[in-house]
């Protein structure tokens, strides 16, 4: 995050608003599973076998399609010329499209794909900020957010600079407003909320297309 200007903190902070968004109505429609936090996916799966539990299933399903979901947006932009900018506007356009669809599949009864096609997209998210074949930094998940502002408060406190450590709580904060908005919205709208993401997905992707855009990636 210190790496990035100014617009690309920007766009990142909206970013993780975004998923934040996905990830409380997910939660919400699966009824206490996520779409991005894989960490907490990955203790219910185990504990789910160890007890036998019926969610399993669902769980391996949506840690496959977060996982396949990164790999498709980690091959994006590695056999061509796409700058930055591009190959981000190219990912978003598929998570618009993605969560636009979820909404319609739930919606005819087959929830756990709509739920798949979510955590893909979710996947696919985290390799917005890619450089050379590695994620810079997490957009929907923010242990390492965290971690980040300890050791940035640390510095602080020991006479180092004073605000390397605010980028990461202004991602933190994107992303717990992004899931308090998410989380209205399911309570009016129910798995149909998917479509604000999915609408704030292809702005973005518009903007990022856009000539001279401020944007960097």
């Amino acid at each position: 995050m210190n790496r990035l200007d100014r617009n690309a903190r920007l766009l990142a902070v909206s970013f993780a608003a975004m998923a934040g968004m996905v990830d409380a109505i997910g939660f919400l429609a699966s009824g206490g599973f996520f779409l991005s936090f894989m960490s907490g996916n990955s203790t219910r799966l185990s504990v789910g076998l160890v007890e036998a539990a019926p969610y399993v299933g669902m769980v391996a399903a949506l840690l496959t399609s977060f996982v396949t979901g990164v790999v498709a947006g980690s091959l994006i932009g590695r056999k061509n010329t796409l700058s930055p900018s591009r190959r981000q506007a190219f990912i978003l356009i598929i998570i618009s499209l993605l969560l636009f669809a979820a909404p319609l599949i739930a919606n005819f009864g087959f929830l756990l794909i709509g739920l798949c096609f979510a955590a893909f997209c979710m996947g696919l998210e985290n390799t917005l900020f890619e450089r050379e074949g590695s994620v810079s930094f997490g957009l929907t998940y923010m242990t390492g957010a965290l971690v980040k502002i300890g050791q940035g408060l640390a510095t602080m406190i020991s006479g180092g600079p004073r605000l390397e450590w605010v980028p990461y709580l202004l991602l933190w904060l994107g992303l717990i407003s992004g899931a308090a908005v998410g989380a209205l919205m399911f309570g009016i709208f129910g798995y149909n909320s998917l479509w604000l993401p999915a609408a704030y997905a292809g702005i973005f992707a518009l903007v990022l297309l856009a000539p001279h855009n401020r944007f960097g990636g």
